[in-house]
């Protein structure tokens, strides 16, 4: 890309914490979050030139819009500085890392901060389900469904056994893995949870249905979290690197970015029959291409791993396709000789993913990008990617309906 843009580091709030059971608002967690980042990133506050905030239904969870000015309340030298905030459902922490980085690409500033948030654990499960069905078309779709989104990506997963066959015990298995990546990850909601290979099943009292054929297993998580990263020009960053006595070379960058939409509607994505070869979401795969060749990658298969959205296990194995890791039709072959695991030649989700490390909306595109930048500058700790370069990220809002990816890389 002509203009790089720098990625300085950055923070998340532990997804296991429930905010609300700790007395606390939507605007405790955006603190904790952007402390922690700016401690850990040793950046002087003032610095900071511009801010953007993801965050998908802050009004119905927590009554509270206006975010960006929200963010410029948590730290005196933030006041004055411009602020936005972004949604496009369970991309909207993407969109916010969209927004810092024309910002920085035109010239306007030096130093962004991009934050993302949600507070979803202060209602009741069917309340929550209720609220991010705002993402689909209100009074078009799913409306007689009480987990709108579990009756949409059941939609999506009868639409994939129709057209390629599809074997629950493939879906488990993305599931399974997600959680055992989480395992190793301290801030995953998931990381002290103990499930047996039962919890996978069929067992309707272990593993019930939900809605559709969407078992429990198949879901990520109601999530309160938040998570900031700093990205800078590269004036900036050469600045950063010389006063810390670092290697500006070795600072990540976003190498890549692809961004489309699509119609809302689930049904106007889903064509009657595939062609023999295709692509189901062509959309889908055309972001990821177009995040690769800003990135001058020839393909998906240079990668050295993958965080991508899997709201759902369906969601997942879809991915596995349109980022190229196998035919469509055929993620199946992914999942069987393991180079989606942690220790395979591409790992897919070492963080845990949504299911496994929790999908709190307005900061899941965020959190990816850190986790990316944590692979890349061998800062994941446990769950790391030995000698890893080269980060795909994939972030979905709706049903395949506005679709960023990224690659990150040193």
């Amino acid at each position: 890309m002509k203009h790089k843009v720098y990625i300085l580091n950055g923070a998340q709030t532990d997804f296991a914490i429930n905010w609300h059971r700790e007395e606390k608002g939507i605007d405790e967690i955006l603190k904790q979050a952007f402390v922690v980042a700016a401690d850990q990133s040793q950046l002087k506050v003032s610095d900071i030139q511009c801010a953007h905030v993801g965050n998908f239904v802050g009004e119905l969870f927590c009554g509270q819009g206006h975010l960006g000015g929200l963010f410029a309340s948590i730290h005196p030298d933030l006041e004055g500085i411009p602020t936005a905030r972004h949604e496009a459902a369970c991309a909207s922490g993407s969109m916010a890392v969209l927004a810092a980085m024309r910002d920085i690409e035109a010239g306007w500033y030096d130093l962004a901060c991009v934050a993302g948030v949600e507070m979803m654990r202060n209602v009741d499960g069917a309340t929550a389900a209720n609220y991010l069905g705002a993402a689909a078309w209100v009074g078009k779709e799913a409306k007689n469904a009480q987990y709108p989104w579990v009756a949409m990506f059941s939609e999506v997963t009868d639409y994939y056994r129709n057209n390629f066959g599809l074997k629950e015990e493939h879906l488990a298995a993305i599931a399974q893995n997600n959680y055992a990546n989480a395992q190793l990850n301290p801030l995953a909601q998931t990381q002290h949870w103990k499930l047996e290979p039962t919890a996978f099943g069929n067992d309707p009292t272990l593993n019930p249905v939900i809605e559709g054929c969407i078992r429990k297993s198949d879901c990520s998580r109601i999530t309160d979290g938040a998570a900031v990263v700093f990205l800078a020009s590269e004036t900036y960053a050469r600045k950063y690197a010389q006063q810390r006595g670092i290697s500006f070379e070795s600072l990540p960058y976003i190498k890549g970015w692809g961004h489309r939409t699509a119609p809302m509607l689930l049904q106007d994505k889903l064509q009657n029959k595939v062609p023999q070869g295709a692509y189901p979401f062509p959309h889908l795969h055309h972001t990821i291409q177009e995040a690769l060749t800003r990135a001058n990658l020839p393909s998906s298969q240079v990668l050295d791993a993958i965080e991508t959205h899997d709201c759902f296990t369906i969601s997942e194995y879809v991915a596995l396709e349109h980022f190229g890791l196998a035919a469509p039709g055929e993620a199946w072959k992914v999942i069987e000789n393991g180079s989606f695991n942690l220790g395979g030649t591409i790992p897919v989700n070492p963080s845990g993913g949504l299911i496994g490390t929790g999908h709190p909306v307005g900061a899941t595109g965020v959190r990816m990008l850190l986790d990316a930048y944590k692979q890349v500058s061998n800062q994941a700790e446990a769950y790391q990617v030995e000698g890893a370069k080269n980060v795909g990220i994939l972030n979905i809002g709706g049903s395949f309906t506005t679709i960023a990816s990224f690659v990150v890389g040193v």
